[in-house]
């Protein structure tokens, strides 16, 4: 009895370490992706694989069907399908000398791009080759001028030529304009669509864009003269379902949907002009209120009187 008394006194109860156990809803295990932010400056149609040195050589395409590239997630319901086009590459700045003769550059071929409405013409000057918009009336062998000079009397461009904006005539139609000094070519880019020069302030130029909004822009922003190619575009139809596929469209519902208001007849008032490259506006001035008494309901409680 003796020695079973000295082995119980030996020990020690202590509890038993227990790894501690999570628990975990079943719906919280799905992580949620986030959603696909449209209008973003982001396509969900096509991602063009791009090299770090400008080439002519026709890039590969990957289509992406109106899906998210990252998580899969359907972000266009109208995207799908379509036969695969290789994309050109095209050169948005046209740069030429600022004093002395304007540069000089052939028109090798005019090229028919998949991968948008308009035209595209190969540019030779010298040993460089270059993509271009085409123009309504550009063909093969033609001679085109870019300059960067703006003379005391506005030049007499041909179609095809490139200036800044304050060499150019009133009245004259335009397209690739920049909105930017050396930004390249940002608005009209679409089929048969051309800017107008409207009027000219100091050293801004107003211009008339196919949406009938009036821009005012720094005179020496590049632009191209003439209307862009594949003028018929807008006017031809499509011609048959099949052909719809095949320019990468889904079919859309079948349902007959209610016409709200917003297809009726609005007279409205034109926007204002919209100025860019200018000095940037002066931030708001913030005013701090620190009063730390307590309000009171009425002027007398409040100003003891």
């Amino acid at each position: 009895m003796t020695s079973l008394a000295r082995a119980l006194q030996k020990l020690c109860i202590t509890q038993p370490q227990i790894a501690p156990r999570f628990i975990v809803s079943v719906r919280t295990r799905i992580v949620t992706p986030p959603k696909p932010e449209i209008g973003r400056g982001k396509s969900f149609r096509r991602i063009v694989h791009f090299p770090e040195n400008y080439t002519v050589k026709p890039l590969e395409v990957t289509n992406l069907g109106g899906r998210d590239p990252k998580t899969g997630r359907l972000a266009v319901k109208g995207i799908g399908g379509g036969i695969k086009h290789k994309y050109h590459w095209i050169d948005w700045h046209r740069v030429g000398p600022s004093e002395g003769p304007p540069q000089e550059e052939r028109v090798i071929q005019i090229i028919k791009d998949g991968c948008r409405t308009a035209h595209v013409a190969l540019v030779a000057y010298g040993d460089k080759l270059k993509y271009i918009l085409a123009t309504e009336n550009m063909k093969p062998g033609d001679i085109i001028r870019t300059s960067s000079h703006i003379p005391r009397i506005p030049v007499r461009p041909n179609e095809g030529d490139a200036y800044p904006l304050g060499a150019l005539p009133i009245g004259t139609q335009i397209n690739c304009v920049e909105h930017t000094p050396g930004l390249g070519g940002f608005l009209v880019h679409a089929a048969g669509t051309f800017a107008t020069i409207l009027r000219k302030v100091d050293n801004r130029v107003i211009i008339l864009t196919p949406s009938k909004k009036e821009f005012s822009l720094l005179e020496n922003c590049m632009c191209t003269v003439g209307r862009l190619s594949n003028v018929a575009h807008g006017d031809t139809p499509i011609g048959s379902a099949q052909k719809n596929r095949e320019l990468g469209n889904r079919p859309r519902s079948g349902l007959w949907q209610r016409k709200t208001g917003r297809f009726g007849r609005k007279i409205r008032k034109p926007p204002p002009v919209k100025v860019f490259g200018g000095e940037k506006p002066k931030e708001r001035e913030v005013v701090q209120l620190n009063f730390s008494g307590h309000f009171g309901k009425h002027l007398r409680t409040q100003f003891q009187y």
